[in-house]
């Protein structure tokens, strides 16, 4: 059998997009696996937010070739639609798929297993599919993404959403995957029923910024719309949202959100405290925006897990900007926040900006945020001692005790959870558990079956 390892790095769309490509190969006889020792196919689904994912990009393909070399490496993602030529240069074993044409993909395990039967080789098989000929790319393409298995995770991500129409001055993503576009809403209801008949209990919707979902027969419809009409059909599965715009969190959306089945755990995009940076850097909302989102987000759910992102060493920021953004996440108590050096990327508006905070003073600003981060998720944790939690079962540590699981709780907590009863048939079910300790990792104990 011929042996397929999926590498992606990035946001959770491409966690999705990986999840259905790998699902597209096992269903044409291909075997899936985490393995890269001796496998006969790689795909690596790329991202451009950062420098340093390029760089991870390019050591992997390197790698993947030179431990691999009778291998082919299809990559794609917002790097690959970006820097195409640098990747193809990587090795002779590398084929490039854009990123606009990467629904084509769905459609490579077919034409490799046509090439194979036909007394083709792998890298011949591969050849004739990157020349081939490409018909148009139209919007629903973009969501052809639909396994009908998650090979890779027990929970299940959904495409609702594609692009973004913001210009934010210091992101290269919306250069690669271009304008928002959005799934169907009756179309998005109908996976997401499929899913849940396949067994999943969990369906975490995706896109680049979902906050732009708007559906494409009734631009009326949007991210809320959506969130209410699969709580109305969906019966046994939790929602899970990606990142959301701190402008587009309002009443409407909280009162979506506040429904049983919406996972309290949410993601804003902070980016800064400062409303002189915010507005340099092209984001449209205010630190008191910000704080209304969190405020109405709070209202929604008991206590929910709250993450932020935070750049720090933006151009423009001095010193009584960082303050600001210290106070606001220290004000707000963020669940967890994701700090990230700002990483110049070419073709972004900021690239070209002289005015540069030193590496030294990023690094610093850095571990202050980082110090005052892990302070915050500690307190969240404590609050959380006792308290009842439902979690899905993920991994069975069959090694140490049969009874014991990991999984993930609603609100993001990833936690042990001891003396479940039965084996393996328990893996992608949800449980209610009590959080026993989260002095060395967080220990949950059984308690009941959902």
């Amino acid at each position: 059998m011929i042996r397929t390892v999926f590498y992606t790095l990035g946001c959770k769309l491409n966690q999705c997009e990986s999840e259905a490509l790998a699902s597209s190969f096992k269903s044409r006889g291909f075997s899936v696996s985490s393995s890269p020792q001796e496998a006969d196919i790689f795909v690596v689904n790329s991202c451009t937010v950062t420098s340093k994912a390029e760089q991870k990009a390019r050591r992997m393909i390197r790698k993947f070739s030179r431990e691999n070399p009778s291998a082919v490496i299809f990559v794609t993602g917002c790097y690959a639609q970006l820097n195409g030529d640098d990747i193809s240069a990587l090795a002779e074993n590398v084929y490039v798929v854009p990123l606009d044409l990467k629904h084509t993909i769905m459609d490579l395990p077919e034409m490799l297993m046509d090439g194979l039967n036909n007394g083709m080789s792998l890298k011949e098989s591969a050849q004739m599919f990157v020349k081939g000929e490409i018909p148009p790319v139209h919007d629903s393409d973009r969501f052809k993404f639909t396994g009908s298995t998650h090979t890779i995770h027990t929970r299940a991500y959904l495409k609702i959403q594609d692009g973004c129409n913001n210009t934010c001055a210091y992101c290269r993503v919306q250069i690669a995957r271009g304008k928002s576009v959005s799934l169907d809403l009756k179309e998005a209801v109908k996976r997401a029923m499929d899913l849940e008949k396949e067994g999943y209990r969990e369906i975490v919707l995706t896109g680049v910024n979902i906050s732009d979902y708007r559906n494409p027969g009734n631009s009326e419809e949007d991210l809320s719309s959506l969130v209410t009409a699969l709580t109305d059909n969906l019966q046994s599965s939790r929602i899970r949202l990606s990142s959301l715009e701190p402008d587009s969190i309002n009443r409407k959306l909280a009162d979506a959100v506040a429904h049983p089945r919406v996972t309290p755990h949410f993601h804003i995009p902070v980016q800064s405290g400062s409303n002189q940076v915010i507005e340099k850097i092209n984001r449209h909302y205010t630190a008191e925006q910000v704080a209304e989102a969190v405020g109405l987000l709070r209202s929604a759910k008991d206590d929910p897990f709250i993450a932020a992102d935070i750049i720090v060493g933006l151009p423009y920021e001095q010193d009584e900007d960082f303050k600001k953004t210290y106070d606001l996440v220290q004000k707000l108590s963020f669940s967890q926040v994701h700090i990230f050096p700002y990483s110049p990327r070419p073709g972004t508006e900021l690239f070209t900006v002289p005015i540069h905070v030193p590496e030294r003073t990023a690094r610093e600003r850095a571990g202050k945020l980082h110090e005052l981060a892990s302070s915050l998720y500690k307190e969240y944790l404590n609050r959380w001692k006792g308290r009842e939690v439902d979690v899905l079962l993920e991994q069975h540590n069959e090694s140490l005790d049969d009874a014991e699981w990991m999984g993930l709780s609603g609100n993001y907590l990833h936690t042990k959870v001891e003396n479940v009863p039965g084996g393996d048939e328990n893996r992608g079910r949800i449980v209610r558990a009590v959080i026993a300790s989260v002095q060395k990792g967080i220990v949950s104990r059984f308690l009941e079956f959902l």
